[in-house]
């Protein structure tokens, strides 16, 4: 799904297309649309779960948790696309760091799980066959092949894995793109990965950045402190590593047929798992 293609959504949904200016292309189309946030998915395999971020938002508002507010209680299904609506936040007053990302993390690992509806376990590894199935003939069978084992391998290795923390709900994506900080401070954003499992999946994610994405060392030491724990001190942090580095390199190689640069980037990425080394940069897409 391309820009165009989400804009022929919004107005068979009945929206204005000319005042619909594009925040975000990924998984959703996000466009601003008035006061409004309207979220595209790319198919209609994804409207279960338009479904739960809906739910999950006024979950989380019930539990006072600043996060982001649905302006619809059900997703639309336009031509085998969901469709949601969502409250515009207020413009930003500073970039998000991870020391912000670290109470909201909290909140959320204090909850008990939600009545009315199931998180579903964090299927880190789920999308690879989908994403790699989008990528098609953009990508070299072999690469496809090798994240396919790497999946295989780590499903039943993250599965077996004793956590240090009680599971239970975690946002599923905890970056600092996935916090807005605005005039009344930091908002969770981005609902769709929201799950029910190891609190730690929650803290591989920063870890990660540290290592693959440049993030500093400092922000990261920030960011263990304001939490209280450091993952990496714990013995299954190499196991989620693996797991989410197969599905980040997944996720890449579906934008390939399209964009030159999400195919070289996929590229790198693989190519540094071939060789096994955990310190190539890899570049957010």
């Amino acid at each position: 799904m391309d820009e165009a293609r989400a804009r022929e959504i919004l107005a068979a949904a009945g929206l204005p297309v000319a005042e619909a200016r594009l925040l975000a292309l990924g998984e959703n189309a996000v466009f601003a649309v008035g006061g409004l946030a309207v979220k595209v998915g790319r198919d209609a395999e994804l409207f279960e779960r338009a479904e739960r971020e809906v739910a999950l938002a006024g979950w989380l508002a019930e539990a006072e948790v600043p996060a982001v507010r649905a302006a619809e209680e059900k997703p639309l299904l336009v031509e085998g696309h969901p469709v949601t609506f969502w409250h515009r936040l207020p413009d930003a007053v500073r970039p998000a760091e991870p020391c912000d990302l670290a109470p909201l993390l909290r909140r959320i690992h204090a909850l008990p799980e939600p009545t009315g509806f199931t998180l579903p376990r964090r299927e880190l590894l789920g999308g690879v066959e989908r994403w790699l199935r989008l990528a098609g003939d953009a990508i070299d069978p072999a690469d496809a092949a090798f994240l396919r084992e790497r999946r295989d391998a780590f499903a039943p290795a993250a599965a077996a894995l004793t956590p240090r923390l009680a599971p239970g709900p975690i946002h599923g994506d905890a970056l600092p793109r996935n916090v807005h900080v605005g005039p009344d401070g930091p908002v969770l954003v981005d609902l769709e990965t929201f799950s029910s499992d190891l609190r730690e999946h929650d803290l591989v994610v920063l870890a990660l950045s540290r290592d693959r994405y440049g993030l500093d060392p400092a922000a990261y030491e920030a960011f263990t402190e304001a939490y209280g724990w450091d993952v990496r001190e714990w013995e299954g942090c190499a196991v989620l590593r693996g797991a989410r580095e197969t599905a980040s390199c997944a996720w890449v190689a579906q934008h390939a047929p399209a964009n030159p640069k999400a195919l070289a980037e996929f590229e790198r990425r693989v190519a540094s798992l071939r060789d096994g080394d955990p310190e190539v940069r890899w570049y957010p897409f």
